[in-house]
C-alpha cells in the first residue's frame, strides 16, 4: 500500500468521526462504527490503510480496554456477591466453554482453534449490558444483580484466557499441560505480586503526586501504570492485555478510581477505536459474503446456547424462572472481550483469518441485537412464561367484576394512577387521615409486591376507561396522575376526562415544559416536581435566614398563581443541557445589552413582538421584573429573555437588527 502511516491515521479519524455520528443517530454502538471503518478502508475492500502498521496502536488500544474493565473489578463487591459470582458465573462460564468446544469439534475446527472461540463467546459484554441495565435502571433489580454477578465472574474468567491462548501458540497445535500449568501459575504470581503492589506501593505514589495538584503527573502516571504492566506480563511470556487488567485491578480500590478513569478515558477511546478498527480490516468481505448464512445461524445459535444455558443454571440455583430468564436475555451476546481474544488468537496462529472473520461477525451481529433484548427483556419472559408458570397469575390483570367488587363499597375516595415512590408516599399520608383510596399501576411485580402488603391495589392501565369505571371514577373525590412517562400520562389524562368530565385530576409532572398542555386537557392542578422541590428549598434558606414563615409563605403561593413564571429559563453555563430528556428544548435564560446602534434602541417592547419573553429590564440600578409593552428601551439597557433557545436566539436577533 503506497499510503503513509500518517494518512492511514488520518483517513481512519475522519472515517470514525462520521461513522460514529451516523451510529449515535441509530442507536448503536460506536464499537460497530469503527469496526465499519475498519471493513471500508481495509485490504479487503477500498484497500487505503495496512491492519500491521496499525498493530502496536491497536495492541495499545486492547490494554487500555482491559485496564478499564480491571477498574470496575471489585474484589470486595466480588467477595459480597460470592454466591451470585462463584456459583452461576462459574457455572454459566464453564458450561458454555464446554458446550462451545464440543460444537466446534464436532464441526471439525481443531481443539486450540476451538478453546478461543470458547472463550471469545462463552464471554457477554460488560459495557453494552452495564450500559443498558443502567440506562432502563435495572441494574439493582433482581436480574440486574444477577446479569453483573455473572459478568464479574467473566471478567476474572478473561484472565485465565488471556493466559493460555500465548500457550496454546507456542507449541505448534499442540497443547503442552506442563507449560499451561506453568504459565497459569506465572499469572498467579503476577496477579499476586500486583495486587501486593496495588495495595501499598501505588496508593502512596498517588498520594504525592495528587498532592502536587498536577493533572499532567496525574495523567503520566496512569499512563505508567497501565504500560508498564502490560510490559512486565509481556516480558513474562504472557499477553500484554493481561498486564492492563492487572493494572486496574491494582488501582480499582484506589481513592483515585474514578479520576483515573477520567484521566484514561481520552487515551482509551482513542487506541481502542484503533483496535476496533483493525479487527475491522482483518474481516474478509468475501468470506462475510460467501458466508453470511453461517453468520446468521452461529450467532442466533450462540445467543439461544447461552440464553438456555443461563435460564438453566438461575432458575435451578435461584428457583425463579422470570429473572433467570431476564437474566439470560440480557447475557446471550458475545462481547468486546471476544474481540480482544480473537486479535490475540490470530496473532500468536491459533485461529485463521476465515474462523477469525465469522466469529468476529458472529459477535457483532449479537452485540446489535442485545439492546433490543434488553430494552424489551421483561416482556419477553412474561410472555414466554405466561403458559408455564402459575405464580404469574397473581400480576395478571384482574376481571372487571373483580374491579367492581374491591371498589364497590368505596365513595368520595382518591384514585392513584401510578404506584411508585411518589403514589406510594402519597398513600402513606392520605391512611392515617382514613382517606379511602385505590390504586391502579401498569407494573405487575410492583403491584404483586403492594398487593402482598395489604394495600388496595390492582394492575391496570388509567388509559382504560373501563378500568376507570370499574375503580369508581364516577364516584370518586380525586384522581391523582402520577405517571412519569408524558405520552402515557397524556392518554390517561384524556381517557379520563372523557369519561369523568366533572372528577378532579392532580397531575405530576417532572417539570413545566407540558404545563399548558395539561391544563388544556382538564388536568386540574399540575404539580411540577423539580419547580416544586426548588421553592422547597427557597422556603427552608428564608426559613433560616429569619424572613417570617408569612412572607415566605406569600411569596410562593405567588409564584404558584404566575403558574411558576418566575422559575421559568435559566442562564445556561459551558456543560447545561440544551434539551430535555425526552429531547424537547430546555428554556434558557439570557441577558443581551443593548448598544447606541442597535435596532431596538428607542421603540417599545410591544413594538417589538419579540418571540421569547422578557422577564426582566435592567437600567443601571434599576431592575424592572416583567416590563410593560409601553416601555421604551434605551441604549446600555440589559433585557433578560427567557424562552427555547431558537426564541431567544430570534428576540436578540430582533433586538440588534429589527
Amino acid at each position: 500500500m503506497e499510503h503513509s502511516l500518517f494518512e492511514q491515521l488520518l483517513l481512519i479519524l475522519v472515517g470514525a468521526v462520521i461513522a460514529t455520528t451516523l451510529f449515535r443517530r441509530l442507536k448503536m454502538p460506536p464499537i460497530l462504527a469503527y469496526i465499519a471503518v475498519g471493513v471500508v478502508i481495509g485490504p479487503y475492500a477500498l484497500q487505503k490503510a495496512d491492519p500491521h502498521e496499525m498493530e502496536l496502536m491497536s495492541e495499545l488500544g486492547v490494554v487500555f480496554l482491559l485496564f478499564m474493565l480491571g477498574l470496575e473489578f471489585s474484589l470486595p463487591r466480588m467477595i459480597a456477591m460470592r454466591r451470585l459470582v462463584f456459583g452461576l458465573g462459574a457455572l454459566q462460564v464453564a458450561m458454555t466453554a464446554v458446550a462451545l468446544i464440543l460444537i466446534s469439534l464436532a464441526l471439525g475446527i481443531d481443539i486450540n482453534s476451538a478453546i478461543v472461540i470458547a472463550g471469545a463467546l462463552a464471554l457477554s459484554s460488560t459495557a453494552v449490558v452495564t450500559r443498558e441495565l443502567l440506562r432502563l435502571n435495572q441494574l439493582s433489580a433482581p436480574h440486574g444483580q444477577i446479569s453483573f454477578g455473572i459478568l464479574l465472574f467473566q471478567d476474572l474468567a478473561a484472565v485465565f484466557f488471556l493466559i493460555i491462548v500465548p500457550v496454546l501458540g507456542s507449541n505448534g497445535g499442540e497443547i503442552n499441560s506442563d507449560e499451561l500449568f506453568m504459565s497459569l501459575l506465572q499469572g498467579a504470581g503476577l496477579l499476586l505480586v500486583l495486587l501486593v503492589l496495588g495495595r501499598t506501593v501505588l496508593p502512596a505514589l498517588f498520594k504525592e503526586i495528587a498532592r502536587s495538584r498536577s493533572d499532567e503527573l496525574f495523567v503520566l502516571m496512569a499512563l505508567v501504570t497501565a504500560l508498564a504492566a502490560a510490559w512486565i506480563t509481556h516480558a513474562a511470556g504472557l499477553s500484554m492485555a493481561l498486564g492492563g487488567f492487572l493494572a486496574g485491578m491494582m488501582l480499582g480500590e484506589s481513592h483515585y478510581k474514578h479520576q483515573l478513569e477520567a484521566d484514561i478515558r481520552p487515551f482509551r477511546d482513542v487506541l481502542l477505536g484503533l483496535f476496533f478498527v483493525t479487527v475491522g480490516m482483518q474481516l474478509n468481505l468475501d468470506t462475510l459474503i460467501t458466508n453470511w448464512h453461517w453468520i446468521l445461524i452461529c450467532a442466533l445459535s450462540l445467543m439461544l446456547l447461552k440464553a438456555a444455558i443461563i435460564a438453566l443454571v438461575v432458575g435451578r440455583v435461584n428457583r425463579d424462572g422470570h429473572n433467570a430468564l431476564r437474566s439470560a436475555l440480557c447475557l446471550a451476546q458475545g462481547g468486546e472481550f471476544g474481540f480482544a481474544l480473537l486479535a490475540l488468537g490470530l496473532g500468536h496462529g491459533v485461529i485463521s483469518s476465515e474462523l477469525n472473520a465469522i466469529i468476529t461477525a458472529t459477535i457483532i451481529l449479537s452485540m446489535v441485537i442485545t439492546p433490543l433484548l434488553i430494552a424489551f427483556n421483561g416482556n419477553i419472559a412474561s410472555f414466554l412464561l405466561r403458559e408455564k408458570l402459575p405464580e404469574t397469575a397473581s400480576v395478571s390483570e384482574p376481571s372487571i367484576e373483580e374491579l367492581n367488587e374491591a371498589s364497590e363499597h368505596l365513595d368520595g375516595h382518591v384514585i392513584i394512577c401510578g404506584f411508585g415512590r411518589v403514589g406510594q408516599i402519597v398513600a402513606r399520608f392520605l391512611r392515617p387521615l382514613d382517606i379511602p383510596y385505590i390504586a391502579i399501576d401498569s407494573d405487575p411485580f410492583r403491584t404483586h409486591e403492594a398487593a402482598q402488603a395489604g394495600e388496595p391495589m390492582f394492575y391496570g392501565d388509567a388509559r382504560r376507561g373501563d378500568i376507570l369505571k370499574a375503580i369508581g371514577a364516577e364516584r370518586a373525590r380525586l384522581l391523582i396522575l402520577t405517571v412519569p412517562d408524558h405520552g402515557e400520562s397524556m392518554a390517561a389524562l384524556k381517557q379520563i376526562k372523557r369519561n369523568c368530565p366533572d372528577l378532579p385530576v392532580l397531575v405530576r409532572t417532572q417539570d413545566d415544559s407540558k404545563l399548558e398542555l395539561y391544563q388544556n386537557a382538564g388536568a386540574t392542578e399540575v404539580v411540577p416536581e423539580a419547580l416544586e422541590g426548588s421553592l422547597m428549598l427557597v422556603s427552608h434558606i428564608l426559613t433560616l435566614l429569619e424572613i417570617p414563615e408569612e412572607d415566605i409563605r406569600s411569596r410562593i403561593d405567588a409564584v404558584r398563581a404566575e403558574r411558576y413564571q418566575l422559575l421559568h429559563g435559566f442562564l445556561h453555563g459551558k456543560r447545561s443541557k440544551k434539551v430535555t430528556e425526552s429531547g424537547d428544548p430546555n428554556e434558557l435564560r439570557h441577558p443581551v445589552t443593548l448598544t447606541e446602534d442597535c435596532y431596538a434602541s428607542g421603540r417599545t417592547l410591544e413594538s417589538l413582538a419579540l418571540k421569547a419573553r422578557v422577564v426582566a429590564l435592567k437600567r443601571g440600578d434599576i431592575e424592572l421584573g416583567s416590563p410593560p409593552g409601553e416601555e421604551v428601551l434605551q441604549s446600555g439597557d440589559i433585557v433578560i429573555l427567557t424562552g427555547e433557545p431558537s426564541q431567544v436566539e430570534a428576540a436578540e436577533e430582533r433586538l440588534f437588527s429589527g
